[in-house]
């Protein structure tokens, strides 16, 4: 809902000022159409010249994240915390009973009281692929953790591929903006025999190019960017967390030890509180 807001922001508070100050619409509208075109379809086509089909439609499915924020809330980190309190739990008393679980993940009871983290295929691999490494006795936790945090960067580097993405746009629009313009100029300059007020008009249209460039840049695209960058780096503290807790089992820790591990390496405005989690936790083993 605030992505909305602040786009509405944008367009009153620029457009709205300038009508204030006394500007007429009427050449921006008119030149508005071929400008956009101009710059808009460039920007497109240096979009997609730059990029693979995957990654634009990457780029094109994470612009909902604009709007709808990470994909982990707050009860999602709770959750991942309960399961893996669960799954250490078990495997500690019986490995082979934890091997059902690790093998078919989609047909674990454990694993299906928690529908959001076991739709993540990511998620789910990254617990199960740890904990079945465990059972093959690679259980030199400086090693896992240097492979899980290989293997994290590696998903933070590819999320963050529709922001640079756009990134590159926003970087690209203002100079595409002043091709625009001086397209517009050329065109004026055809017309120098004309009266002023025309090669008033024709001025003030290839102007328009110039200013569709930079508010498109720093109004929309650029905002976008670092709204996706933010975004991907906070649902990677979920995958984080993973590696804290089940990196802290690795060191022979007490179950609940490793958990408090997992919560307090949680960022302050996502972080369950002690005793939510202590309370969440009573009901997972009085079930």
């Amino acid at each position: 809902m605030i992505g909305f807001v602040g786009i509405a922001c944008v367009i009153v508070m620029v457009f709205g000022g300038y009508l204030m100050a006394g500007g007429k619409m009427g050449i921006i509208l008119k030149s508005l159409p071929f400008e956009l075109t101009m710059i808009g379809g460039a920007a497109i086509g240096a979009f997609l010249l730059g990029n693979s089909l995957s990654e634009v439609k990457h780029t094109l499915s994470d612009i909902k994240k604009v709007f709808k924020g990470p994909q982990w809330k707050p009860d999602d980190y709770r959750d991942l915390l309960c399961l893996l309190f669960e799954l250490i739990r078990l495997g500690r008393k019986n490995a082979v009973a934890l091997e059902e679980h690790i093998e078919d993940p989609a047909g674990s009871d454990i694993f299906k009281e928690y529908p959001r983290i076991l739709a993540d295929a990511e998620a789910t691999a990254l617990i199960c692929d740890t904990l079945r490494a465990v059972s093959m006795n690679y259980d030199d936790p400086h090693q896992v953790e240097e492979v899980l945090g290989n293997r994290m960067e590696e998903n933070l580097h590819h999320s963050l591929h529709s922001s640079h993405a756009l990134q590159s746009m926003a970087d690209s629009l203002p100079a595409l903006g002043i091709v625009a313009a001086v397209l517009g100029v050329i065109k004026t300059m055809g017309s120098i025999d004309q009266p002023p007020e025309v090669l008033g008009k024709l001025i003030g249209g290839a102007l328009v190019g110039t200013f569709l460039g930079v508010f498109l840049a720093y109004g929309f695209v650029g905002p976008f960017a670092v709204r996706l960058k933010a975004v991907s780096e906070q649902d990677a503290n979920f995958y984080k967390l993973i590696q804290d807790v089940l990196v802290a089992n690795l060191h022979n820790h007490p179950t609940n030890i490793c958990i408090e591990v997992g919560r307090q390496s949680t960022p302050t405005h996502i972080r369950p509180s002690y005793s939510d989690l202590e309370e969440a936790l009573k009901a997972r083993k009085a079930a």
